[in-house]
């Protein structure tokens, strides 16, 4: 145990092993859906669902164990949702691609993606983007995260004429919700250590005792053959031959790029490891946990994995260490064996964690420059579209496309650096590629 805390420096972090534990545990029940969501989603694409739930669990436990161990971050890795859900409808159903022609799609851009990261390329993008857009980054992904628990809690629905509106408290599962958020509003305005995963607890307990949770079916079942899917994205390779194509390997880089980067810094900055130089130590191992994990992924068989906003629940328990990720990938592994028991952490039992969550990302709006509209613009739209756009990389475009303009309108445009004007240069690209999908 003594070798564990000084490998994790779980002293210098002034954290514990039962700490990185609950943290640990926090995080993965907070990201446990992905193992039910995302075989869902390729599995509209035709894709075999049990291969993709084994192979979810793998991914994410080898790229979150790596994260531990490489990089020493409380950060968590799987599938993200906005790239499975474009890797189904869009290329798979939209355009007609074969899943496995998508596979090896994603496949290719985790080649490329490890060149990129090799080389420190988006090491040096992270490092090169300025304080305040980095806050406006972890801001930004607090609301994205509070609007995805309130959506999924059933307390915000869409509706045709306002797009937006509160959702009926007559469904008996939103009630759930709610009695999660009064109950970890409670334990966290009292400061209760682990209060996010007690909220989620008690809430889980209340949904099987009301019965609007169903009891597991059983405890143990063997993990599904991954036999379906594996290696499809290797043999299919050849079939990448069209412009079509390669403008969607584009699209899965980009967006698994920035996603990440966004995602990253939002959470060193939640979690207090930016310096003060506004850099983010060991980022350079962090991405490659990351790519490795995107190139395992698209292997056995499932979308891009990126680092998960989730991990900000285990982080505010009091995650400070890689010991919470590893732990996150031990929990990914037994869930293999343990799915059943999963079933009853339901996403009204989650998002009462995100919302909580996004209210103390939401600090960071406070270290914002908002009086210099050459800063607050950009900001802005990076805070304000994420969750209107649905995602973190559009969130990232907007205020990345914006900030050298409003700079140069300030007559600050020397303070531009090149990586900031490759960005604008990028994102310009990026807005075309999204636009021809």
């Amino acid at each position: 145990m003594e070798s564990i805390s000084r490998y994790f420096r779980l002293k210098e972090e002034g954290s514990t092993v039962r700490r990185e534990f609950i943290a640990g545990l926090t995080t993965f029940f907070a990201m446990a859906y992905i193992l039910f969501v995302n075989p869902t989603v390729l599995g509209a694409a035709g894709m075999d669902k049990g291969a993709i739930f084994t192979a979810t669990a793998i991914a994410s436990a080898f790229g979150t164990i790596m994260m531990g161990i490489l990089a020493n971050y409380p950060i968590a890795i799987a599938p993200g949702l906005g790239m499975n859900a474009f890797f189904a409808y869009s290329v798979v159903i939209g355009m007609k691609i074969p899943w496995q022609t998508a596979m090896a799609g994603v496949f290719l851009s985790a080649i490329i993606f490890m060149v990129l990261t090799f080389f420190k390329v988006r090491e040096v993008v992270i490092n090169a983007i300025p304080r305040d857009l980095k806050l406006a980054i972890a801001a930004g992904i607090g609301l994205f995260i509070a609007f995805i628990g309130l959506h999924q809690g059933g307390l915000i629905v869409s509706n045709p004429a306002t797009m937006v509106a509160l959702g009926s408290l007559a469904t008996p599962t939103t009630w759930l919700t709610i009695f999660g958020l009064i109950v970890s509003f409670i334990l966290v305005v009292k400061r209760v250590p682990a209060s996010i995963f007690i909220g989620m607890v008690l809430t889980a307990i209340l949904g099987l005792v009301t019965g609007l949770i169903k009891a597991p079916s059983g405890i143990v079942s063997l993990a599904p053959s991954l036999k379906p899917t594996f290696g499809a994205g290797i043999t299919h390779i050849g079939n990448i031959n069209s412009v079509q194509l390669l403008i969607v390997v584009l699209t899965f880089l980009l967006v698994a790029f920035f996603d990440t980067a966004g995602t990253l810094i939002g959470l060193a900055e939640q979690a207090g490891f930016i310096d003060e130089k506004g850099e983010m130590p060991r980022v350079g191992r962090a991405l490659f946990a990351d790519s490795s994990s995107v190139l395992l992924g698209s292997i056995l068989g499932t979308s891009p994995t990126s680092t998960f906003i989730e991990s900000s629940a285990g982080i505010a328990v009091g995650g400070r260490t890689g010991l919470t990720s590893v732990f996150v990938g031990i929990f990914f592994l037994f869930s293999m064996l343990f799915s059943p028991l999963l079933s009853v952490f339901t996403v009204q039992v989650t998002a009462p964690a995100l919302i909580v969550v996004g209210v103390l990302m939401a600090s960071n709006l406070a270290g914002i420059e908002w009086t210099k509209l050459e800063i607050g613009i950009p900001a802005f739209l990076i805070v304000i579209g994420m969750p209107l756009t649905y995602s973190i990389s559009d969130g990232i475009a907007l205020g990345m496309f914006a900030f050298p303009i409003t700079m140069i309108a300030a007559k600050r445009g020397k303070e531009v650096n090149l990586v900031m004007w490759i960005l604008f240069a990028v994102f310009v690209l990026f807005f075309y590629v999204m636009n021809t999908k």
